[in-house]
């Protein structure tokens, strides 16, 4: 009868003890999701900073520039294809997170194409508002570049944290899938090609 009463203890006390630990992994896992979730919106945040000055320097490059109308309707163009592509962090995978990705990268190709047409504009280099809006446009290039590497290590901590034994066993019953990361674009693995 001891050892029946002992048994039971023991069964209850791993029971509890494991009712505990899936306790504290869900609430760090959550924590962590939530951090990505954060990071995501920021990124996003950034992204639609820099949508939101392009007309105002597609607007101000039109007015000294009449004849550049392909290239100025290559930003308009991808700049509403980038801000059409919206993901809710719950719905962050693999492929919408590339579609994201292969948008705002088309509207960064629009972007150099339209600063290097303005090189053939002095009265346009030298005016304020224009070079007020390259400044900010710049500098919002950097936040984004800054919260996409927060998202990456934000998600870099949630997927080791659902990988890692026994959260895995948690992650899966509560439903816990792995984040995806940024790629690099294509032909970043090669240097650029410089002739003088």
């Amino acid at each position: 009868m001891k050892k029946l009463i002992k048994r039971i203890l023991m069964l209850v006390a791993v029971f509890a003890a494991t009712g505990m630990l899936s306790s504290c992994n869900y609430n760090s896992l959550v924590d962590k999701q939530q951090s990505v979730d954060e990071a995501w919106a920021q990124v996003e945040n950034q992204y639609q900073r820099r949508a939101d000055l392009i007309p105002n320097l597609v607007n101000t490059v039109k007015g000294y520039s009449t004849h550049e109308s392909e290239t100025l309707e290559k930003v308009t163009l991808a700049r509403a294809k980038a801000t059409s592509i919206t993901i809710d962090a719950e719905n962050l995978n693999e492929e919408t997170l590339a579609k994201y990705q292969q948008a705002q990268g088309e509207l960064s190709q629009a972007l150099k194409s339209l600063l290097s047409v303005t090189e053939a504009y002095p009265e346009l280099k030298a005016n304020e508002n224009f070079l007020n809006l390259q400044a900010q446009l710049e500098g919002t290039e950097n936040r984004i570049s800054t919260e996409r590497k927060r998202y990456t290590e934000a998600v870099k901590e949630y997927n080791t944290a659902i990988k890692k034994f026994p959260t895995t066993i948690y992650a899966g019953w509560f439903g816990f899938e792995a984040k995806p990361q940024f790629k690099a674009e294509a032909g970043a693995d090669k240097a650029p090609e410089v002739k003088f």
